[in-house]
């Protein structure tokens, strides 16, 4: 009887090579789409500036009130009947942030049906 010799398997070393090798050229490609800002440019810092709101934006208060510059407003079809026709198309509405999203959806379609052209909620930007 002979004896047999069993192969050893290999390792597929050069599948897992060309895997590599195509996430680390992937990474490369996608860290250098977008080019990086000039060395020399310093960016403007907004630390020390005071946020308010635009002067025509309705604000929704957290209980769900309305308010345009500091005087109660009824609902959406009042808000927009005092203003003129060409400030209908943009209306800014600036929420609470304790706003329930019911309420803040309800204004913004009630706006929509009362005559607004579009609707644009005023966030404000964190930037840490």
């Amino acid at each position: 009887m002979k004896h047999r010799r069993t192969k050893a398997e290999r390792e597929p070393t050069i599948a897992l090579i060309n895997i590599v090798f195509l996430m680390l050229i992937f990474f490369l490609v996608a860290g250098t789409l977008v080019p990086p800002l000039d060395k020399g440019l310093r960016l403007v810092t907004a630390a020390e500036i005071e946020a308010t709101a635009p002067a025509d934006a309705l604000v929704l208060h957290a209980d769900g009130r309305m308010t345009h510059r500091g005087t109660d407003i009824a609902d959406a079809a009042a808000f927009l009947s005092d203003m003129p026709e060409e400030a209908r198309a943009l209306v800014r509405v600036v929420p609470d942030r304790d706003l329930p999203a019911g309420t803040l959806i309800a204004v913004g379609r009630s706006l929509r049906e009362a005559g607004a052209g579009t609707v644009l909620i005023v966030t404000e930007r964190g930037m840490q």
